[in-house]
């Protein structure tokens, strides 16, 4: 990995999720990584391009973030509208294995490449779960009429395929955080810095990182078995009403056949 550029004091992370997936194939510019894709952007900034639809800048300013921004727009797959974002300040101050303070800035001994890497990583993952933990919220929302009216009348109105659509929000969710993000797996830095594992586990417990994912997981899971027990009592509603078109059409064929037996019958 190459320097990450003159050392100041402090700098901003501004972390956003475009989409779902970012192309960081054939990219162009100073690169000073390639897992995670990090390049040098401006003067003295570093922008770091995950696959899953997350960039980090560090040290940039509005205009050059933009500017990176219109370069990432045709290699973003899963537009998101608006963007989730996150930020953090970045400081230069002795690391020591205290937790980071409560809305205060992320301490570092130096501004090194590799510890922006750990940086970015951690945010990156925070504001991916950020994401993920506010669509949960809404199906939870619109799970919730479900759940009252079954309480109530001991039946639900909704449709099975109203009901599939909430399983198929939930596993995108859970392959998004479980699958393409790996929260729960360090960031590849560490394999060759072990060193900096001190202050990867501080930014993982800062923003709580693994577990807001166990929670997410968890809610995932009641999400995915309340609309499995709604779909069962749609298809149970559906074969009783199969069952009784089957015994009305049985009786209207009975009723038939007698008619014609007794017209037969006046002859």
């Amino acid at each position: 990995m190459k320097d990450a550029g003159p050392l100041v004091k402090q700098v901003t992370a501004h972390a956003v999720q475009l989409g779902d997936r970012i192309n960081t194939a054939g990219f162009e510019g100073q690169i000073l990584s390639n897992t995670p894709l990090a390049l040098r952007t401006g003067p003295s900034g570093i922008a770091v391009v995950f696959r899953y639809g997350v960039a980090v800048f560090i040290g940039l300013t509005a205009d050059e973030e933009q500017e990176f921004l219109e370069r990432l727009r045709p290699r973003t797959f899963g537009t998101i509208t608006p963007p989730e974002e996150e930020w953090a300040k970045i400081e230069v101050a002795r690391e020591s294995e205290e937790p980071i303070p409560v809305g205060g800035p992320i301490q570092v001994k130096e501004l090194s490449l590799e510890r922006l890497l750990v940086v970015s990583d951690a945010l990156a993952k925070s504001v991916v779960l950020g994401r993920g933990e506010r669509e949960v919220t809404n199906v939870f929302d619109v799970i919730e009429p479900f759940a009252r009216e079954l309480a109530a009348s001991g039946k639900t109105s909704k449709s099975r395929t109203q009901l599939l659509k909430l399983m198929g929000e939930a596993l995108l969710v859970q392959h998004r955080v479980s699958g393409r993000v790996a929260v729960s797996e360090k960031p590849d830095v560490l394999w060759d810095r072990p060193d900096l594992e001190r202050l990867y586990a501080r930014l993982a417990d800062e923003y709580e990182l693994t577990e807001r994912e166990e929670t997410l997981n968890r809610k995932l899971t009641v999400i995915a078995e309340t609309a499995t027990t709604l779909a069962d009592i749609v298809d149970s509603k559906r074969s009783l009403r199969l069952e009784i078109i089957v015994v009305v059409l049985i009786a209207v064929e009975v009723v038939v056949a007698f008619y014609d037996l007794f017209v037969r019958s006046r002859h």
